[in-house]
């Protein structure tokens, strides 16, 4: 169990947890939420022991591993797979020893434990992982150096899955995957056999993965068991009742004092009047609700409704090299307030096609006709780094209202949530989230016809993100959008068009039917309401090497996989001569019996892996020799 305990955190001056107080069962899947700054992640420091609490203490069971997404991004030569197969420590460290071990009783432990940790069916897991997370079987076999950053941040992910570590901690995991890899991750998730911890503001999440939630609230950890739609219920009730409560405190303790005011200086009065002093100093206080409102999010509407439609695509193949297009041959139509939600993995062509919608990409051939005057605001994270980090708000406003008054800069500048002082903070100060709440203001300023939104709710909390999805809903333009949250399309989108196979098609579904067709196409054939015989199901399929693959993956060809087969069978007929050697001591049955039962169990686990390559070598060098007549 994980034990805080009174525990006192602060950090660089500020009281950030202030005794707090929580109990985490083994195997509890907890859903870790608070605003951002209140010190989320300042606990997951001082849980893994890199932060001192100044009061109270962390326990752990002396032998639980915790796991956690690296600060950094694998960079190196290694291919994908071998990069998640080093994740599990024990795995590697053991696989190097059996390469030079030569004493017999060594050896027996060695391949003992590799049968005990199911290392034969490692790779096979492994490549699950990364195929749920969007890398095609060929992607695995490339080195990871050749992937952008964000890319080995799904890497570095999939690797700290694949170590299943007994404590897992997951700082906000879905900010570098798209909706696919999310919906993924949430299955995951939800089957976890040990202890997750997930801070996260994907409401979806929240309830899909979790099964307990806990709130850091103004320094207070809160624990509740169920998922974050019941917490977030209980919570409501509760700030009512406290609300309520107070104000018939506030009311009673006016009374008193109004009476002790009256008659204190009475000497008829004065020892009822003492024993209201008295009542007023034994009541114990309620707290008042302290309300942490969300700034609003507004996007001006456009001056003129253009009739439809405003943009027109017919025939249009983009992409960035000739010889080899994104987007083949495009036909669609946007109209005055479509709300569009664009599904398909990272890499797919979603990006390229916003662009091409935006003005911002030429096509290769065919036609993009706008309507006239038509305006596009256009939001896209990689932008959040194009503002000036030495500006304040106000200095960005001024510069498209440069003939403005000093009130009315002040004034919008408000209307974009920065108020005040706020508003003269120099964007390097900012959080993530008030810099893209600049990004979004500064981007729909003119009261564009039409917005398109690219990952917007990557630093939102989950009240800014509900206040997003209000802004969209009440903006009169059309919105195009690309996000991995699920509740941010759900609560907006009207259409869902997939980008995919160089195509955008229409997807007569919903987002349910869309997840339960990414889960399968992943290898997951499960719902967060059967997880226990989807995890059984998922560990069959690991048992008898059957990798998920992604949609659309390339399965490796004919040749490869019986060299693959071959260079196991190699590796495993090497490993069963070592044990035929020990086992063939004089005398070992007699003298040590359990090293010699050591010995046969690692015998007999070594030649059912053999059993199987030889299975996958027959199977695929019958399908060669089939195909070559």
């Amino acid at each position: 169990m994980l034990s805080l305990n009174e525990i006192s955190i602060r950090l660089a001056g500020r009281l950030l947890i202030d005794h707090g107080t929580a109990q985490i069962a083994p195997g509890a899947r907890v859903g870790f939420i608070g605003r951002n700054g209140a010190g989320k992640s300042t606990l997951f420091h001082a849980i893994r022991g890199e932060l001192p609490t100044e009061t109270g203490s962390i326990s752990l069971p002396p032998r639980w591993r915790i796991g956690s997404l690296a600060q950094e991004a694998p960079n190196g030569p290694e291919t994908l797979l071998e990069v998640v197969l080093k994740a599990d420590l024990e795995r590697d460290a053991l696989l190097i020893e059996a390469e030079t071990a030569h004493d017999p009783h060594r050896i027996a432990e060695i391949q003992t434990r590799l049968v005990d940790i199911d290392a034969h069916s490692a790779p096979a897991r492994a490549a699950a992982i990364l195929s749920g997370l969007g890398f095609s079987t060929a992607d695995q076999a490339r080195s990871c150096s050749e992937f952008s950053g964000g890319w080995r941040m799904r890497v570095a992910l999939a690797a700290t899955l694949f170590s299943a570590p007994d404590l897992l901690l997951l700082d906000e995991p879905t900010n570098y995957l798209d909706l696919e890899g999310t919906l993924w991750l949430e299955d995951h998730l939800a089957n976890y056999p040990r202890t997750v911890i997930v801070i996260s503001h994907d409401r979806d999440l929240l309830d899909t993965s979790v099964n307990e939630i806990l709130h850091l609230d103004r320094g207070k950890l809160v624990h509740y068991r169920g998922t974050y739609s019941a917490y977030e219920e209980f919570r409501a009730n509760k700030e009512a009742l406290d609300a309520k409560n107070f104000k018939r405190q506030e009311a009673q303790r006016k009374h008193l004092q109004s009476f002790v005011d009256r008659f204190k200086a009475t000497a008829s009065k004065a020892r009822q009047a003492q024993s209201r002093v008295k009542m007023l100093e034994r009541m114990k206080p309620v707290s008042a609700l302290v309300t942490q409102d969300v700034k609003e999010f507004h996007f001006p509407a456009p001056e003129k409704i253009l009739s439809p439609p405003i943009i027109a695509v017919d025939n249009v193949t983009v992409g960035y090299d000739h010889k080899h297009p994104v987007l083949k041959h495009v036909t669609l139509r946007i109209d005055t307030e479509d709300r569009i939600a664009l599904l398909g993995s990272n890499g797919n062509g979603k990006s390229t096609l916003v662009k091409l919608l935006a003005n911002r990409l030429a096509p290769f051939s065919g036609s993009v006709i706008r309507a006239d005057k038509l305006s596009i605001a256009y939001f896209a994270q990689h932008q959040l780094d194009e503002l000036n980090e030495d500006g304040s708000p106000y200095d960005h406003v001024r510069k498209l209202m440069p003939d403005a008054t000093e009130t009315k800069i002040r004034g919008r500048t408000g209307a974009l949530g920065f108020s005040g002082k706020a508003g003269d903070t120099i964007v390097k100060s900012l959080s993530g989230g008030e810099k893209a709440r600049l990004l979004l203001g500064l981007a729909t300023f003119f009261g564009p016809n039409m917005i398109i939104l690219d990952e917007p709710t990557n630093h939102l909390d989950i009240d800014s993100r509900a206040a997003l999805a209000e802004a969209i809903n009440d903006y009169p333009g059309a919105v195009i959008m690309v996000s991995h949250d699920r509740y941010l399309i759900e609560a907006c989108a009207d259409q869902l068009w997939v980008v995919a196979d160089h195509k955008v098609t229409p997807y007569d579904g919903d987002l349910d039917d869309y997840r339960r067709s990414v889960l399968s196409s992943r290898g997951m054939r499960s719902s967060p309401r059967d997880r226990a015989a989807n995890a059984q199901e998922r560990s069959n399929e690991a048992s008898n090497g059957k990798p998920a693959r992604a949609k659309g993956d390339k399965k490796p060809s004919l040749k490869q996989q019986i060299a693959a087969a071959e260079a196991e069978m190699e590796r495993i007929t090497g490993i069963i001569a070592k044990l035929d050697t020990a086992l063939a001591l004089p005398g070992l049955f007699k003298k040590d019996p359990k090293q010699a039962a050591q010995l046969s169990k690692a015998r007999a686990g070594a030649e059912a892996a053999l059993q199987k390559a030889e299975e996958t070598w027959l199977a695929a060098s019958a399908s060669y020799d089939q195909a070559q007549g």
